[in-house]
């Protein structure tokens, strides 16, 4: 369906090489930009992992609620279900409304909410605060990448892509380490960090300005989606996400399996893990130009046999090296199917592909501990499902490669 929105958001951007510039200033788009840009699209993984070491503090806190082991968990995994249920709908109004204001909106009203848990006197009231910001999540990461891929185009754009991923696996790794060092103090003081958003909305609002021209005019259609372009990249992303997350999900009870408990090595194998994620994303700017026929292929092989290694390996030396070869094909994963899935949008398409692509991402990551658990029990126990897990990459690499579609739609160069 076609949707009414105002014509400067259809007008072409002006460009400066790779960059956009802004209409109303003429400076091209830069580093500064995409500073900020790419720390905003860490906050999509707070949500993921800073409370995780302190749901056993909250679930003895409301022992008393009704349903407190259901809810209690809920509180971690509602951001990631509703990113994926929302985020659709949010690439809607970042297509209809602009970028710059709802991206600035959101950030303010993602403090507010990330912190109502310090006052919040119920498990249930907690939970509903976990559902909004998952809500200004989903709005907040379909802004930053929609901005990144209106700004930077070509080989810009690849390279940023790459950082994205780089450095949310960077800021998992960390806030997970914060979490745990602030919840001993009490399991309400980890959502204080989510105050850190503040800072961010003021930076977006100096630095970050809406990619296209404002004039006016008489009304316009937003255009259709061409879904027989991005039906595949969507649908493969949701694998990617199911595939991407498994390692961070599963890597801790797969080491608890081989008798390793200790925190700290366990953390130490984690931190190993996501370097490989790190330089499996700096690559992708290189292995960009081969197209997603290429890299989207290339990188679920690579993180299907870490996986299948990961399942069989019988010592902690061969978990870690599978680790990183699993990282490595993560890393490479998410910037080449976000390629992949833009490189066939125009402007006026951008924020609602990126919508589908998030959700399609954060569902693979929300259903993913449920699948593992699922095959665990149906098929003997972790080792074996991670094995399944790994097979399935290597058989969407090779889908994906047989794919004609993936071949025509070229590295995404602005459009």
């Amino acid at each position: 369906m076609s949707e009414v929105v105002s014509p400067e958001s259809l007008a072409e951007e002006p460009l400066a090489g790779e960059v956009a510039v802004d209409p109303a200033t003429g400076r091209p788009a830069g580093r500064a930009q995409a500073v900020v840009l790419i720390l905003a699209s860490c906050l999509g993984v707070l949500g993921a992992v800073l409370l995780a070491p302190v749901l056993p503090a909250i679930e003895d806190a409301f022992a008393g609620t009704a349903g407190v082991q259901a809810l209690t968990p809920v509180v971690l995994t509602a951001p990631a279900l509703v990113i994926g249920l929302t985020a659709p709908f949010a690439g809607r109004v970042v297509d209809r409304i602009g970028r710059k204001r709802l991206l600035v909106a959101a950030l303010v009203v993602y403090a507010v909410v990330g912190t109502a848990p310090l006052w919040l006197p119920s498990l249930p009231l907690i939970v509903a605060s976990r559902v909004l910001v998952g809500l200004t999540e989903a709005v907040i990461m379909t802004c930053c990448t929609t901005l990144l891929a209106d700004y930077f185009h070509g080989s810009q754009r690849e390279r940023y892509f790459g950082l994205q991923v780089v450095s949310t696996t960077v800021a998992a790794t960390l806030f997970f380490g914060i979490g745990g060092a602030l919840g001993s103090h009490s399991w309400r003081t980890p959502f204080w960090l989510y105050l850190v958003s503040l800072p961010l909305a003021v930076a977006a609002a100096r630095l970050i300005w809406q990619p296209a021209p404002h004039r006016s005019g008489p009304v316009l259609t937003l255009p259709a989606l061409p879904w027989r372009q991005l039906a595949a990249p969507v649908v493969t992303s949701l694998v990617g996400g199911l595939v991407f997350y498994a390692l961070i999900v599963e890597l801790s009870f797969k080491l608890d399996d081989v008798g390793v408990d200790s925190t700290g090595a366990i953390g130490a194998v984690s931190a190993i893990g996501s370097l490989g994620t790190a330089i499996g994303a700096l690559s992708f700017s290189r292995l960009a130009p081969r197209g997603p026929a290429v890299t989207v292929p290339l990188a679920f092989a690579v993180s299907g046999v870490g996986l299948v290694g990961l399942g069989l390996a019988p010592n902690v030396p061969v978990i870690v090296l599978c680790a990183v070869v699993t990282g490595l094909g993560n890393g490479l994963l998410l910037p080449s199917l976000l390629t992949w899935a833009l490189g066939s949008l125009s402007f006026e398409q951008r924020g609602r592909g990126t919508g589908w692509w998030t959700a399609a991402v954060f569902l693979g990551q929300f259903v993913c501990p449920l699948v593992v658990l699922g095959l665990s029990g149906a098929i003997g126990g972790l080792g074996s499902a991670l094995v399944v897990l790994g097979v399935v990459a290597v058989l969407a690499a090779v889908v994906v490669r047989s794919s004609r579609q993936a071949r025509v739609v070229a590295p995404a160069t602005g459009a």
